[in-house]
């Protein structure tokens, strides 16, 4: 893959970094989008995400703790330039202190848009109190409307649970309520249709996900992936599918009206059509790692140098040099790919 598959200009990137205070990188993209794992526990099992045993999680102690983490987002909104700060996971809800992590980014200024990306298992009882805290919006994901399916794909018999978390964050008004779905070839592939039927019926935003080479076990399969054409062709046989005239910018979902609007769904072809030339996120893992890419093979360890003592401005500094150096994009399709060591609920979605 080079920087002309990617969208950017046939010259390489740029060798000085500029002069500003912000997320900048050589191919002149600038990172908003702060990503934060709270830690990578997850009471789910889902099949292309970790084994039935769950994984080795992280040690406590390696984990940042609240103080920690409270200050690395009040960097990267007060000195990076941060406006969105979406909390991931593993399972973002196990996290305890959750509710205060939120009010503590809410009271930031300037206060970032805040989302979260979950399970929805714990919303019932917190969507409510999260919305009080300052939270924003939800993403859930869901990939089937069959409770044998979902118990044979997550290894929980817990569809109930998430079904009525997505009406507890509506009703909160953690709008607008995003759903995430990943279809598995022959597995839920026929769902495309009733997951879309479902979440207009309900007023939840749709986008499916090509699924990506990041579980733990390295089974991956790209004959196995479903393809966005493919998604956009199960849908095309029952809605009228138009493409949004809404700016897309850095938001990874191609969005695509239903039946002339306004309801739309989205598909997020991270390997069939990659978005990295408009890609505006950093991440930050539950132990303190900085990740310039969700596929990156480097991290920048900030919990060290924090724990060291290291001045805001060196941790900022950091991070600067951090995004500065990131590739151009993830080479999923270059020959010579490396999957992440880390899986996707280590690093966070």
């Amino acid at each position: 893959m080079t920087p002309v598959d990617l969208g950017f200009p046939g010259l390489p990137g740029r060798k000085d970094r500029p002069d500003t205070p912000g997320l900048v990188d050589r191919f002149g993209r600038v990172a908003t989008d702060l990503r934060v794992s709270l830690t990578d526990r997850c009471n789910l099992r889902c099949t292309y995400c970790m084994p039935a045993e769950g994984l080795d999680w992280l040690p406590r102690g390696d984990l940042l703790t609240d103080a920690e983490l409270t200050r690395l987002i009040r960097i990267a909104v007060e000195h990076l330039g941060v406006t969105n700060v979406r909390f991931t996971g593993g399972e973002p809800s196990l996290r305890k202190g959750i509710t205060d992590l939120v009010a503590a980014t809410a009271a930031l200024r300037p206060r970032p848009r805040i989302s979260m990306t979950t399970n929805g298992i714990g919303l019932v009882r917190r969507a409510r109190d999260l919305a009080a805290a300052g939270l924003d919006r939800v993403n859930i994901s869901l990939d089937t409307l069959d409770p044998a399916r979902f118990a044979a794909i997550t290894r929980r018999d817990r569809l109930a649970d998430v079904l009525a978390g997505l009406a507890a964050a509506r009703d909160a008004g953690l709008t607008p309520v995003k759903v995430n779905a990943v279809l598995l070839r022959g597995i839920n592939d026929d769902e495309a249709v009733p997951l879309l039927r479902y979440c207009l019926d309900h007023g939840y935003h749709l986008r499916f996900i090509e699924q990506m080479p990041l579980d733990p076990q390295h089974g991956w399969d790209r004959a196995n992936m479903v393809t966005a054409a493919e998604i956009l062709d199960l849908l095309g046989a029952e809605f009228r599918l138009t493409e949004s005239p809404r700016p897309r910018g850095g938001a990874p979902a191609e969005r695509w009206l239903v039946d002339g609007g306004p309801a739309e769904v989205g598909v997020i072809a991270s390997v069939t059509r990659p978005f990295c030339a408009d890609c505006d996120r950093t991440r930050l893992t539950a132990d303190g790692a900085l990740r310039s890419c969700l596929f990156s093979e480097r991290e920048t360890d900030l919990r060290g140098p924090m724990r060291a003592g290291a001045s805001d401005a060196e941790l900022a500094e950091s991070w600067r040099a951090t995004m500065w150096a990131k590739l151009a994009g993830h080479r999923i399709n270059d020959a010579g790919f490396a999957q992440p060591i880390r899986p996707m609920s280590a690093i966070g979605g």
